[in-house]
């Protein structure tokens, strides 16, 4: 008996009927079924949402941002969530209203924009007030559990929009903001310039002025030790006034007699001077006979002598000689004496007549003046009395004066040192303008001063700093897609299980014939093979063609469902060989472990650690991975060795079936009666 023979007689026996027949189609539409079907339900849910009623309460009251601009962010994102048709959003009018029909069914979710959402848009203009911008979602899992993932979504896309818009509009305003700094900084580089400028006169001028109260002090001193010297003559003065009033008043006191006194001496005065002038008239009459008898005598001898020359008696030398001679004797003679005495005498005596006509002159005024005197005298001592007053109170003002001129001192000094801090402020702080005008110059040009174009860019990029370049290596057309791989290749496995209730894994007429146990198992395993090529190939073309799957490798893809077929085959069929009935219990226990470890839906490293060990030990996960690959267009390196993975789980499959056939050869009771059949 050939293995073909096998295989034959076991599809001859499926087909000998209608029932038969009909039952074979069944299974074969099996997968179709649940892979197909279900991928039909799913293929663009994403692309339905427009069904889903969801409530849009708007109530936004607008603001005025800082420029001026009105903005209406509320209805804006209200307008374009209702233009977009992601949802048919229904808008109701107040959040009690959407909340009560979410809570009912009515709305499967919320969206309430609240009344300040465009206040808190505009409020980062603000640095005291700024607040974020808040969107209300009402969600009810009851309604549906994924409903919020995909309302999450929509959520962070609205919320990056108006972010991406507001934030652009914040960041041009900013960067506006740093231009006018720049503006500012320049001015204010120059008002420090000027600053300089002032401070350096300043510093000049307190350099005048410390100068000017070092002089000020200098002279405060010398006016301290003025009026210091002042107060001491002051109080000398006031001494001195009361002496002098004291003398005056004595003078007074003595001078009462002096009028009488006065007249008395004037007569006498007049008397002597009336003598005197007598006696000097007698006197110059006196000298003036000496003088003229002294001539005579002198003329006579000189007649004489010149006789004598002329008659020769002498000679001119001897007469020159005697005339010398009597001119010495005349000089030393009492005549000679008494005239110079007398000559002195007169002088005098006419000094005396003068002085005593003087002293009657004088004694005339005198007694004249004398009462006048008298009064001024009296006159004097008054004043000499007001004169001690005053000088007293001066002597009390001086002191004063004194004691303010210490202060005037005292502060000058203070004053002084003052101006030397001001001196040293000024020139610290000349410095610091300087050098504060040379930095604000140096940071103004470190300011940002954009124009329109690059406030226009940067906001655009400070506002969305992240832009992700997504490159697809491979990617899904659409949601259906995305499960395609998974809900086939778990279709196929179910078809495949679908089959071990209706086919025998080896027939008894086999088991019986002396064929090799290995030929029995290949033979037994053919038809579930054939059949689930059938089915792996009706899959493919509904999915491919009626579904729009459209692979990147559709022929190669439907190479790799026949080799995953002809693997689940060999497995399920050898299981279910060696272990009869339970068998069947295993392959469905291995499905669920493998759909829930291959990651058809969530990445398999998601999983807890032991399904991990399932996922490399089966092979649904293998080919969920190789699936992808051929539908999205990756790698294809992977396929051979999957495919000789798949080869493996044949042959294991095919071990299992032949050692199932080598044990049934060998009936017991359990083979005649199972204890449970399935």
């Amino acid at each position: 008996m050939t293995v073909l023979r096998l295989a034959r007689s076991e599809l001859k026996r499926m087909t000998g009927g209608i029932l038969p027949k009909l039952t074979i189609v069944a299974l074969t539409m099996v997968p179709l079924l649940y892979g197909a079907v279900y991928l039909y339900a799913n293929w663009d849910p994403y692309g339905n949402l427009d069904k889903i009623d969801a409530a849009l309460v708007v109530q936004d009251a607008g603001a005025t941002a800082a420029d001026g601009t009105e903005l209406r962010a509320g209805q804006t994102v209200a307008d374009n969530l209702v233009d977009g048709h992601a949802f048919n959003w229904k808008v109701v009018s107040t959040p009690e209203e959407a909340d009560q029909g979410v809570s009912n069914g009515t709305y499967a979710f919320a969206l309430e924009i609240p009344q300040n959402f465009s206040t808190n848009l505009v409020s980062p203009g603000s640095f005291d007030s700024a607040e974020q911008a808040i969107l209300d979602v009402t969600t009810n899992d009851a309604n549906n559990y994924l409903l919020s993932t995909i309302v999450d979504k929509l959520t962070t896309s609205v919320h990056e929009t108006v972010a991406r818009e507001v934030g652009e509009e914040t960041a041009n305003q900013l960067l506006t903001g740093y231009g006018t700094i720049h503006t500012q900084m320049l001015k204010a580089a120059d008002g420090a310039g000027q600053l300089a400028d002032g401070v350096a006169t300043l510093r000049d001028g307190s350099t005048s002025l410390h100068s000017g109260t070092d002089e000020l002090a200098g002279a405060t001193n010398q006016l301290y030790s003025g009026q210091v010297q002042l107060r001491d003559g002051a109080n000398q003065l006031t001494s001195g006034a009361s002496d002098l009033s004291s003398g005056l008043n004595q003078l007074k006191d003595k001078t009462a007699g002096l009028p009488a006194d006065s007249a008395a001496l004037a007569a006498g005065a007049a008397q002597v001077a009336a003598g005197n002038a007598q006696l000097n008239t007698k006197v110059q009459d006196a000298v003036t006979q000496l003088d003229a008898a002294d001539q005579a005598l002198k003329t006579q001898f000189a007649t004489s002598t010149a006789r004598l020359v002329t008659d020769q008696v002498i000679t001119q030398e001897q007469a020159d000689k005697l005339l010398a001679d009597v001119d010495a004797a005349a000089a030393s003679s009492p005549v000679i004496a008494a005239k110079s005495k007398l000559s002195t005498d007169t002088a005098l005596i006419a000094q005396l007549a003068d002085g005593a006509q003087s002293v009657s002159d004088g004694a005339a005024t005198l007694a004249a003046s004398t009462p006048a005197l008298s009064s001024a005298i009296g006159q004097a001592s008054t004043g000499a009395d007001q004169l001690h007053t005053g000088a007293a109170t001066l002597a009390a003002g001086e002191q004063t004066a004194v004691d303010g001129a210490g202060q005037l001192t005292t502060g000058a000094a203070t004053l002084n040192d003052g101006a030397a801090q001001l001196e040293s402020g000024a020139v610290s702080a000349a410095d610091g303008s300087r050098s504060l005008s040379d930095q604000i110059s140096a940071g103004a040009g470190q300011v940002p001063n954009p124009d329109d174009q690059q406030k226009s860019s940067l906001s655009s990029v400070i506002a969305d700093p992240v832009s992700v370049s997504k490159v697809s290596q491979a990617k899904a057309g659409s949601y259906g897609a995305g499960l395609a791989p998974f809900f086939m290749t778990l279709a196929l496995w179910i078809g495949v299980f679908m089959l071990v209730q209706a086919m025998r894994p080896i027939t008894q007429r086999a088991l019986a014939s002396n064929a090799p146990s290995w030929k029995i198992a290949v033979g037994g395993w053919l038809p579930f093979l054939t059949v689930a090529v059938v089915q792996a190939t009706l899959l493919t073309l509904v999915v491919d063609l009626a579904l729009g799957l459209n692979p990147a490798h559709p022929f190669l893809m439907w190479l790799f469902m026949l080799a995953a077929a002809m693997a689940f085959t060999a497995l399920i069929q050898g299981i279910v060989a060696l272990l009869g009935t339970p068998g069947k219990f295993v392959v469905l226990i291995l499905l669920v472990l493998q759909l829930v470890s291959s990651g058809g839906t969530f990445p398999w490293q998601t999983t807890p650690e032991p399904l991990h060990v399932v996922h490399e030990i089966m092979p649904m996960g293998y080919v969920v991975t190789g699936m992808r690959h051929l539908i999205y267009g990756g790698d294809l390196s992977m396929i051979v060795p999957t495919v000789l993975g798949l080869i493996g789980y044949t042959l294991l499959g095919a071990a299992l079936s032949t050692l199932a056939v080598h044990k049934h050869k060998f009936w017991t009771l359990k083979t005649l009666k199972p204890e449970i059949a399935v």
